[in-house]
């Protein structure tokens, strides 16, 4: 749908703090109606309860109900975009997937089917994770609706391994899968914060030999990320269907301590903001906020960087009214 259409009718709007505390009151994503069907929705918020993709710390399934509390803090207007998304779009929390916490492949196929039926509707998906393997299951439903898409990924690690103990798809395989699926085109994917130590120069060189532009984190210290991101916007066009995916590990752990695979030496919360802000302009069909970890994150600000990172996402969508 477009803003036109929805120009003579009232957006969902978030629950002001001027009306409840925003300790009270229903914990949905920015304190929105929750409804479970998409349909007439532009923007689709979607919480992925899974942690058995994790290959060390987990917690990641009490991601989604940790963003959607501190989301209550979110206020509606972005002062320095002034961009205002629930002017824009109409929102709504459609809940959790509903999956299977004994078996990772049955969770694959819920997740699939799940954004299948979502997607049947034409709304925009974005993802609260739960570990980085969901990014997989919501590509395949996504390239099902709009052919190979291009990507921007934000993250400490390439997640390009072949397998992880034998097992083809974990949240450290997920992009290989899903260039050999032809889900992602490499020429227009590019990854940024990779960084910190391997097994072998191929844990980065792999995506680079099927041309992905990999932006280690050494090349983001001590600068703005926006001139990148106008390369960014160029390389990927802005009339192609792109998808975010954001690992909050993508981050330095003293801003984001509060995930599974912390690696020093990595993005600030100022540069994930630009990431996020210099992806307006391409055509993204879908976003995702993974690997918050609840139990790691003893002062909460992780999951309140991640809501504010997510607001951002909706704020970045085309079509956002600036004002």
């Amino acid at each position: 749908m477009t803003v036109e259409a929805h120009s003579m009718s009232q957006f969902n709007q978030p629950l002001s703090g001027n009306e409840m505390p925003r300790f009270a009151g229903q914990a949905s994503m920015f304190r929105l109606p929750v409804q479970e069907s998409a349909e007439g929705l532009d923007v689709a918020i979607v919480g992925v309860p899974l942690d058995i993709g994790t290959s060390n710390r987990n917690g990641t399934r009490y991601g989604p109900r940790q963003i959607r509390s501190e989301s209550v803090l979110v206020r509606p207007y972005g002062m320095a975009t002034r961009a205002a998304p629930f002017d824009s779009f109409q929102v709504a929390d459609t809940g959790d997937v509903a999956l299977n916490p004994y078996s990772l492949e049955k969770s694959i196929g819920i997740i699939e089917a799940h954004y299948d039926q979502l997607l049947e509707f034409d709304v925009r998906p974005v993802s609260l994770g739960g570990d980085h393997t969901i990014a997989l299951p919501i590509l395949r439903a996504l390239a099902r609706k709009h052919g190979p898409l291009g990507l921007v990924h934000v993250d400490a690690h390439a997640d390009v391994n072949d397998e992880m103990f034998g097992e083809q798809i974990t949240h450290g395989t997920i992009f290989r899968r899903a260039i050999e699926e032809g889900l992602v085109d490499p020429r227009r994917m590019v990854q940024i914060g990779l960084r910190a130590t391997g097994y072998a120069a191929d844990d980065f060189d792999w995506a680079r030999n099927q041309g992905v532009q990999v932006v280690q984190a050494e090349e983001c210290w001590h600068a703005s990320l926006s001139p990148l991101m106008d390369e960014v916007r160029a390389r990927l066009g802005a009339d192609r269907p792109t998808y975010l995916s954001f690992d909050i590990d993508g981050l330095d752990p003293s801003v984001a301590p509060g995930t599974g695979t912390p690696e020093p030496g990595g993005l600030t919360g100022a540069q994930g903001l630009e990431i996020i802000r210099g992806c307006f302009g391409l055509d993204l069909i879908g976003c995702d906020l993974v690997e918050v970890s609840p139990p790691y994150d003893t002062t909460g600000n992780t999951a309140l960087l991640a809501a504010n990172l997510v607001f951002e996402m909706l704020c970045s969508l085309p079509g956002c009214v600036r004002r």
